[in-house]
C-alpha cells in the first residue's frame, strides 16, 4: 500500500515541478502515437468507408480480415517491422530501426485494423436507402460518400478514440523496434517497465499515473467533441 501511496506522491511532484525527463517522454509519446493515429485514420477511415459501400466477391472474407486485424498482437507487429527495417532486411537500407520514425510505422499498423473495422461498421450501419436518397438530390460519389461520414461522424470519433488508445498504451511493439532510448525513442510505456525491472515502483507508478492521466484528457476532449455532435 505504501508503494502506491508513494506513487501517487511522486506523480503529483513530477508533474507539479516539471520534470525535465518526464516532460520529454510524455511530449515523445504524444508526438509518436499521435502521428500514428493521424496515419491510421488516412488510411483507415478511407478503406473502411471503400469497403462497406462496395459490393465485389469476396467481401465478407475482407471483413473478417478486417475484424481479425482489429485484435493484432503488437508484438507480433514488432517482430514483423523489425526484420523487415533490419539492416539486412528487405526495407534495411532506410536506417530506422531504433528511432521514432520505426515506433510510429509499427504504432500505425496496430492502429490502421482499429480504425479501419469500426469505419466499416460505421458506414455499413448506414440506411441503403440514404445513399440513393443523396444521390437521387444530384450529389456526386464523392460527395455522397463525404455526407454518408459526416451521418456516422459519431461512430467515427469512436474510432479516433480506440485507435489512440490502442497505440498509446502499447509497449511490445514500442520496446522491440525503439529499443528504449533515452532522449531518444523513450515512452511513457517503456520507461514505467523499465522503472519496473529497476524497482523503482514509486516512479513506475507516477508513469503510469501521468500515462492514464493522458489518456483520459485526450478522451475526454474526443468524448466531449462527440457528445456535442450527438445533440
Amino acid at each position: 500500500m505504501d508503494l502506491i501511496v508513494n506513487g501517487i506522491k511522486e506523480a503529483f511532484r513530477l508533474i507539479v515541478t516539471l520534470d525535465t525527463e518526464v516532460l520529454s517522454v510524455t511530449l515523445l509519446s504524444l508526438q509518436i502515437s499521435g502521428s500514428a493515429t493521424l496515419i491510421s485514420l488516412v488510411i483507415g477511415v478511407s478503406t473502411g468507408t471503400a469497403v462497406a459501400l462496395s459490393e465485389f466477391p469476396g467481401k465478407r472474407l475482407v471483413a473478417s480480415v478486417i475484424n481479425t486485424g482489429m485484435g493484432l498482437p503488437p508484438v507480433v507487429v514488432g517482430l514483423f517491422v523489425t526484420i523487415f527495417i533490419w539492416r539486412n532486411g528487405p526495407f534495411g537500407f532506410l536506417g530506422i530501426l531504433y528511432t521514432p520514425a520505426a515506433m510510429v510505422l509499427a504504432q500505425a499498423i496496430i492502429a490502421t485494423p482499429i480504425v479501419t473495422g469500426i469505419s466499416f461498421a460505421a458506414i455499413q450501419q448506414l440506411p441503403d436507402k440514404l445513399r440513393l436518397q443523396i444521390l437521387s438530390l444530384g450529389a456526386t460519389r464523392a460527395q455522397m460518400v463525404w455526407m454518408l461520414m459526416r451521418e456516422a461522424r459519431l461512430p467515427l470519433l469512436a474510432a479516433v478514440m480506440a485507435g489512440f488508445g490502442g497505440v498509446i498504451s502499447e509497449i511490445g511493439a514500442s520496446i522491440m523496434v525503439g529499443g528504449n532510448i533515452k532522449g531518444y525513442t523513450r515512452v511513457l510505456t517503456t520507461a514505467t517497465v523499465m522503472e519496473t525491472s529497476r524497482g523503482n515502483f514509486d516512479v513506475a507508478i507516477a508513469l503510469g499515473i501521468i500515462l492514464l492521466m493522458l489518456t483520459f484528457a485526450i478522451n475526454y476532449i474526443l468524448t466531449s467533441i462527440q457528445q456535442k455532435g450527438g445533440r
